[in-house]
């Protein structure tokens, strides 16, 4: 019976492909807006993924995100290594500073100072120079992307010089980081060197960075820094997560792309339902042939559902294989943010499933309630 259902479905080559249309056209728009918009989530989070070493972050305890800086007075970091199970702990600057280009211009940066003693939090991938020359006078590491964004089409040249609140800048490095959400260019130095190119504040420290003892998790460690200091003190992890809940609920991007993946659910199932439905209608005397042979009702909904099930697994597939392609294209020619984890997958292929289950519902009533004496009728 499973054969005859297929050949059933395929014997209308327009609406056979009408209903696949619908289903791709579902999955290809939930998987492309989800992917975009895990992609700007990613965005918002890239700098504490790019900050490896540390496991706890201490921060002011009003902040809400990774670019909510509240200054710390430098006294902190003291009272941050005196907290029992402390390993160790160094100070971390990040901040919005702007650059006098050698053409005149200016340039908005997003400034990083690194501990001058350890440099914790350096980048992992440098494409040239060395983490050691930031010791150098002057020194500091530009990201790739934002060199590119400063000096477009020009070979990767090292000892060019900018100013910043007055201060003379070398690029001694360039590296590889992850696209921002602000997309501003990212400058590493150090500690003392981004307090003289940042705009002058009495207080200057953004973060605490450290590492728990041999023996105790972040969070235990992060709970102990709270309670003897006042400050708010998370794990890499929970300062990810409390960054990315923040844009959930004070922005729109969820709302936006929600209604978008909702859109091509409804708009789908709207498709391959009136297309199943009409598919089935047209075979009406074949489901009624079926039934005067005496199929039951349970043999005729596995036929369909089959049907359904066939649909689906090809449309999936197919829009599917389109998101993923639109995201290697965008990642190659466009600074669109595009990442696809499983959960994306297992979200599309339910999705799918609920839009070939309402079409079979949508078409099977009609064949329950089915006369087999139609077949006889002229």
């Amino acid at each position: 019976m499973i054969w005859v259902a297929w050949k059933m479905l395929i014997g209308n080559r327009a609406k056979y492909l009408g209903i696949i249309f619908g289903v791709v056209f579902a999955s290809l728009l939930i998987a492309q807006q989800s992917s975009i918009f895990c992609g700007l989530m990613s965005l918002t989070v890239s700098q504490i993924l790019d900050v490896p070493g540390a496991s706890i972050w201490v921060m002011d305890e009003n902040v809400q995100f990774v670019d909510d800086i509240k200054p710390l007075a430098d006294t902190e970091l003291f009272r941050v290594k005196g907290v029992p199970g402390v390993g160790w702990a160094v100070r971390l600057y990040k901040g919005i500073a702007r650059a006098r280009l050698e053409e005149g211009m200016y340039e908005q940066m997003i400034l990083l100072g690194l501990d001058d003693a350890t440099l914790v939090g350096a980048p992992e991938h440098v494409v040239m120079g060395s983490i050691a020359d930031l010791r150098k006078p002057d020194g500091v590491i530009i990201d790739e992307a934002g060199y590119k964004r400063i000096w477009p089409g020009e070979a990767y040249q090292l000892g060019r010089v900018f100013e910043m609140n007055d201060h003379r800048a070398v690029i001694v490095g360039i590296t590889k980081a992850r696209k921002t959400f602000q997309s501003f260019p990212i400058i590493y130095t150090r500690y003392s060197q981004a307090v003289r190119f940042a705009p002058p504040e009495r207080k200057v420290l953004s973060f605490v960075l450290a590492n728990p003892k041999d023996g105790l998790t972040p969070e235990e460690v992060g709970l102990r820094i709270e309670a003897e200091t006042g400050l708010q003190a998370l794990s890499r992890q929970e300062f990810l997560w409390k960054t990315i809940r923040y844009y959930l609920e004070k922005t729109g991007i969820p709302v936006n792309f929600g209604i978008t993946v909702l859109l091509g659910f409804f708009v789908g199932t709207a498709i391959a339902g009136q297309t199943f439905y009409l598919f089935t209608v047209e075979n009406i005397r074949q489901f009624g042939a079926l039934k005067a042979m005496g199929t039951s009702n349970r043999t005729i909904l596995l036929m369909v559902l089959s049907q359904a099930l066939h649909v689906g697994v090809i449309g999936y597939g197919v829009g599917i294989g389109l998101a993923a392609a639109f995201g290697w294209w965008s990642g190659q020619t466009t600074r669109l943010s595009f990442f696809m984890p499983w959960q994306i997958l297992a979200l599309t292929g339910a999705a799918v499933f609920l839009i070939v289950l309402a079409a079979s519902v949508l078409s099977i009533r009609k064949v329950f309630v089915l006369d087999p004496a139609v077949v006889f009728r002229g």
